[in-house]
């Protein structure tokens, strides 16, 4: 099981910054807290060697790149040991982002996204539901994401 990392202040602060922008100099998180730029490093990297912080990511906005549809699926597998094939082929479709085993009414919860509705259509006939593992789908278009964060440090 994972270690849970005690984090003090300093680490929170540190983490909440590189959170809102994983640009900022360590330098100015040094004046912002009151520390020399070495310790803001140090802390970094204890972060880092803890698991914490596991790398950096470019957000894309993905309407701005075409893709207007934005759709969660559930899928129903024949049996539970069809998993694993049935996740190594989901991997291969370029239009799933996310995906997730979960309990309740699907075996696997997938985010996919597609830039109309007619490609949406043509995933999940041709590409999604042609997965022999998959029993059965249901499909729920996001209108919004009002709501986009990570968790608090």
């Amino acid at each position: 099981m994972n270690e849970i990392v005690k984090l003090d202040d300093l680490d929170r602060q540190i983490l909440h910054t590189l959170m809102s922008d994983a640009k900022v100099p360590y330098a100015e998180m040094g004046k912002r807290f009151s520390v020399s730029p070495a310790t803001v490093h140090v802390r970094v990297e204890k972060m880092k060697a803890a698991g914490i912080i596991t790398g950096t990511e470019v957000l894309v906005n993905t309407k701005a790149l075409g893709y207007d549809v934005c759709c969660f699926i559930g899928i129903n597998l024949y049996a539970a040991r069809d998993y694993h094939s049935a996740i190594e082929k989901l991997q291969q479709l370029d239009e799933v982002v996310e995906a997730y085993y979960t309990t309740g009414a699907y075996n696997i919860f997938v985010k996919l996204m597609c830039r109309s509705i007619e490609e949406l259509q043509y995933v999940l006939i041709d590409k999604l539901q042609a997965i022999d593992e998959v029993q059965s789908t249901e499909t729920l278009i996001s209108l919004q994401n009002p709501i986009k964060r990570n968790v608090a440090p």
